[in-house]
């Protein structure tokens, strides 16, 4: 039987016995999309060498857009007054906006924090920039995100304990000013929430704990995969998911920011429902494509007389059509052809891995599938 949040849409279809992974959906106000799920990265609202055109021939139904870099180029007013994200994109699914945020800490030596905000150079013409949690929330409205991530700190792998509390309260404090901006209701854009707490368990807790009170409509992880050790990051994701799954009401788990095959396969088995990461595309346009039986650098020397597809399960049009050579020959010449290429089958594979995924769960099959596909992929990929 489905278990359904009223409030945001977010329906556990089916709980896997021998595993935390589960099968749901989650409807924003642009449609509804199954779960565990993967949304490509459009930094600046595109893929590169990308249009909404091959996101929904590919099936795509959600995407990530980063309100910082919006904000700074082409700026708030231009997309708000041409209708919005999705009628400046062309495209008409869920899109989540990230605060940011993690750019904002990136610049470690370009930024100030306080409990009123952030303070940043701007990377394009170094002007200085300030911006409260409710100047962040007002941007990505004017956007007309789907789903709403708040500012939050993002801290460095090792941190102490003492700043990593200082950060976890201020991340509270931000969550609950944005939260109030929020008019909530039927149409109006959903507010997730960012768990902190670097790798401390009762940081984390607080956090999630202070997070529902506000009445988030789901939960993201913040501050993981920045250092610490793997079996840290494991553990913590399967501290968040047992608290979530006391609650009496379900949370669709978000993880930001985390993509590679290997690591969302043993996510979702602690878990998590939702992804994103600029690995599918970034790997496509510097040559490496995804494939069942691993990574394939095409780049490389012993493809220049390789005539086999990319992948031989694959059914995109790139694999039909397309050899390893013809492919290395265009990323080797620079033709930007190569590269689009790759990143589409890329993308293709990743929509067809989550699909994969989802079947296995809904025939109870997840764990076998896991060590199948894990077999085959680290195996030839070398790990």
């Amino acid at each position: 039987m489905s278990v359904l949040c009223e409030k945001s849409g977010f329906k556990v279809i089916k709980q896997n016995t021998d595993s935390k992974a589960r099968l749901g959906s989650f409807r924003s106000r642009k449609g509804e999309f199954p779960t565990p799920a993967f949304f490509p990265v459009c930094t600046q609202g595109t893929i590169k060498g990308f249009s909404s055109r091959e996101l929904e021939e590919i099936g795509i139904q959600g995407i990530l857009v980063n309100a910082y870099h919006l904000f700074l180029r082409p700026g708030t007013k231009v997309i708000k007054e041409a209708g919005g994200l999705h009628k400046f994109m062309g495209f008409p699914n869920t899109i989540v906006s990230d605060s940011g945020g993690y750019q904002v800490f990136s610049l470690e030596k370009l930024r100030k924090v306080t409990a009123s905000g952030v303070e940043f150079q701007s990377f394009l013409d170094g002007r200085t920039i300030s911006l409260s949690p409710v100047e962040v929330i007002n941007i990505q409205l004017d956007l007309g995100a789907d789903i709403i991530l708040p500012l939050d700190e993002c801290v460095k792998f090792p941190t102490a304990y003492d700043y990593a509390k200082i950060a976890c309260q201020r991340t509270i404090d931000w969550a609950r000013e944005s939260r109030d901006v929020f008019k909530g209701g039927k149409g109006e854009p959903l507010f997730f929430g960012i768990v902190q707490g670097a790798t401390y368990l009762d940081l984390r807790e607080i956090c999630l704990k202070k997070l529902l009170d506000i009445e988030v409509d789901g939960i993201a992880l913040g501050g993981l995969s920045v250092g610490e050790l793997r079996d840290s990051r494991y553990n913590i994701i399967s501290f968040i998911s047992d608290i979530l799954t006391k609650e009496n009401r379900p949370y669709l788990l978000y993880f930001m920011g985390y993509g590679k095959p290997e690591d969302i396969l043993e996510a979702i088995s602690l878990g998590v429902d939702m992804f994103d990461c600029v690995v599918p595309t970034r790997f496509g346009r510097t040559g490496t494509a995804f494939t069942n039986k691993g990574k394939i650098v095409v780049r490389n020397a012993p493809f220049a007389d390789d005539y086999s597809p990319l992948d031989e399960e694959c059914s995109c049009f790139v694999c039909k059509r397309f050899s390893r050579a013809y492919l290395r020959h265009l990323i080797n010449a620079q033709e930007m052809t190569g590269g689009y290429l790759l990143t589409y089958h890329n993308v293709w594979w990743y929509h067809n891995f989550m699909k994969q995924i989802r079947e296995s769960i809904q025939e109870d099959k997840f764990l076998e599938f896991k060590e199948k596909f894990l077999r085959k992929f680290l195996d030839a990929d070398g790990g």
